[in-house]
């Protein structure tokens, strides 16, 4: 009895087995109340109950510790049974991860073995994405949490995006499927976490408590083009298109979790045939793809968008139907908003695609500003001189 429940710190909990829809039972740590265990047990039952200093995070999936000097480690222990393995006891897995990585296959177990052997590493943010219906990408999130267990997460986009983050902090994985991340601070947020090392724990009505962070990002989409904006010197994706299953089988899954115990003996024994030469383990050329080229396509699209409705929309503020913006001015226009650009994307799209070439001379620069004896907004200008762009509505519109 006494060996179900812990004190951490000045708290009281309890180990308990959860049953879970498939008749597996997963180990969890509860808080339980000081007066329940007394009602119970008895008030002497206080005297052997084990007392932790606190909790701690550490990962590991070789050399396991429950408890680690005075702390408790609230990384889960895997409950794998593991057998002997063969081509023949692991050939669906194979073939399905096959199917995932397609030429990338032994950078995919490569991957695999990383988050096995090394789980505090760095590795880039994986996505699988498919305008295809029925590819397999839900099940290799499931299958992967089968491997994983509680030491992985499946989350959805406002999970990402909300400040209360205990839930998903100390996860090894954390996965979203039908990923949509188009706003500025959602890439750049992802991007941050994908290398940091320590991150800031947020849960209702406390404090926020700085951890150290080993989250490995997966994410999936049925977009292949925007579902996240990335720009084209970025090296922190890997991004894989995944084609439709051509023998769809409906008991895939449990053909894959039948053959677990022999596929976690290969993780176990195969050595990582990547030598790491990055920071994220793989280097750039390694993992570039088509379906990365295509997403980086995608967001310059969206920037070329979001400037077309910047401009309409300073139209219709301004009352006008031209508008004339300083290379700076446009630059600082898109930084208050929700897509980020730089400069040679203004290059880009203003002088290579829309074929707006510069004038040197003066301008009117719009503004509003509230008017003192009347309260209300209203639209001024400011005479400006120097080298600007001019906007024309009528232009814009048929862009």
């Amino acid at each position: 009895m006494k060996n179900k429940y812990y004190r951490i710190g000045p708290e009281f909990f309890k180990s308990v087995e959860v049953p879970g829809i498939n008749g597996e039972r997963n180990l969890r740590i509860i808080k339980w109340n000081r007066q329940t265990i007394i009602d119970d047990h008895g008030k002497d039952c206080l005297e052997g109950i084990k007392k932790y200093d606190g909790f701690t995070v550490v990962p590991s999936h070789t050399k396991y510790q429950q408890v680690i000097g005075e702390f408790y480690n609230k990384y889960h222990p895997l409950s794998h049974k593991v057998l002997h393995h063969n081509q023949s006891k692991i050939e669906n897995t194979l073939n399905f991860l096959g199917h995932v990585f397609g030429e990338q296959l032994e950078i995919g177990l490569d991957y695999l073995g990383i988050l096995w052997h090394h789980p505090t590493h760095i590795l880039p943010i994986l996505c699988l994405v498919s305008e295809e219906r029925s590819t397999g990408k839900t099940t290799f999130l499931n299958w992967l949490k089968s491997i994983f267990e509680d030491n992985m997460t499946l989350n959805n986009n406002e999970d990402l995006r909300s400040r209360f983050n205990s839930d998903w902090t100390n996860k090894l994985i954390v996965a979203v499927d039908e990923v949509l991340l188009d706003k500025k601070e959602d890439s750049e947020r992802l991007k941050n976490l994908s290398t940091a090392k320590n991150y800031k724990t947020e849960s209702k009505g406390k404090d926020k408590i700085e951890t150290q962070f080993f989250g490995k990002f997966i994410l999936c989409s049925n977009n292949e083009s925007n579902f996240i904006l990335i720009d084209e010197n970025e090296i922190r994706y890997w991004v894989r298109k995944v084609p439709k299953l051509e023998n769809s089988n409906p008991k895939l899954f449990e053909t894959l979790t039948a053959e677990l115990p022999y596929f976690i003996d290969l993780l176990i024994k195969r050595k990582v045939t990547s030598p790491r030469k990055t920071r994220m383990w793989f280097t750039r050329d390694q993992i570039a793809t088509e379906a990365l080229k295509k997403l980086v396509k995608g967001t310059k699209l969206s920037i070329e968008k979001e400037l077309i409705f910047l401009l309409e929309e300073m139209f219709d503020d301004f009352d006008t139907d031209e508008i004339c913006l300083s290379f700076n001015e446009l630059s600082e226009i898109f930084n208050k908003s929700r897509i980020r650009i730089t400069r040679k994307d203004i290059r880009r799209i203003v002088i290579e695609k829309w074929k707006i070439h510069s004038e040197n001379s003066s301008y009117k620069m719009y503004y509003k500003a509230i008017n003192p004896s009347t309260g209300e907004w209203e639209v001024e200008f400011e005479n400006k001189k120097g080298r600007f762009y001019r906007f024309n509505r009528d232009f814009i519109k048929n862009v």
